[in-house]
């Protein structure tokens, strides 16, 4: 009896740490799914007030790692609906997901503005729910910031290094992309593009429209055909 406690234990335990983290391990066909959650606004180097839904990319990075070096786990989904955040953690974890052997697709529902487009493409195949929108925008920063030649020199580099990631990394070209950041007249006191789910595969930005079965399909048709080879 108390060997059956402990174990019931550890497996409400598992599962309870992984609903905390926004993240769950599916079975189907014999073959083990890791879906994972991108939500709210995405957390870097320093801690957001309580009342904003975030997703820390200190709980992210460790599980990618642990996914990628897993015997059981073969395929990988992520499901995005998030504001962006954090310029830098974002663009580690989409680095992270493009340069994995796990086959990977990635699910935007609601929302991928921001630093959530190259998390978006970062995956082997991105799908888009039609209601779902991309707000494609120029690096912005909160707080102080020094009108000097080198504030300027740091946002053009880090919008570089976004731009690149995502033109390698999904079928749109850099000066296309840059077209997009830098639209007027559609965000207000702002530039920008907003893209609904068909808008941005016909830009390239999603490799096509559909749900979660279509991606949960793409990921066991991926496992399938490694399977046979």
């Amino acid at each position: 009896m108390p060997e059956e406690q402990n174990e019931n234990n550890q497996q409400n335990g598992s599962s309870q740490s992984d609903f905390e983290t926004g993240s769950i391990t599916v079975k189907k066909n014999g073959h083990f799914i890791h879906c994972l959650t991108i939500i709210g606004q995405i957390e870097g180097h320093y801690i957001l007030p309580s009342q904003n839904k975030t997703t820390k990319y200190e709980h992210v990075i460790p599980q990618l790692v642990a996914i990628e070096e897993s015997a059981e786990i073969e395929g990988l989904l992520i499901i995005l609906n998030t504001v962006g955040g954090d310029v830098e953690a974002g663009l580690a974890i989409a680095e992270l997901l493009s340069t994995m052997n796990t086959p990977t697709a990635s699910l935007v529902l609601g929302g991928g503005h921001s630093i959530g487009v190259p998390l978006a493409v970062s995956c082997q195949k991105s799908f888009i729910v039609p209601s779902a929108t991309m707000t494609v925008h120029p690096v912005r920063m909160n707080g102080l910031v020094l009108g000097v030649p080198q504030t300027l020199s740091y946002f053009e580099k880090m919008q570089d290094r976004i731009v690149n990631f995502v033109e390698n990394n999904s079928k749109i070209s850099a000066e296309d992309f840059r077209a997009l950041m830098m639209k007027t007249g559609e965000l207000v006191m702002d530039v920008g593009t907003v893209l609904d789910g068909a808008g941005a595969g016909r830009c390239g930005l999603g490799d096509e429209l559909g749900g979660l079965s279509d991606a949960l399909g793409y990921l066991n048709d991926t496992i399938e055909k490694g399977c046979r080879q």
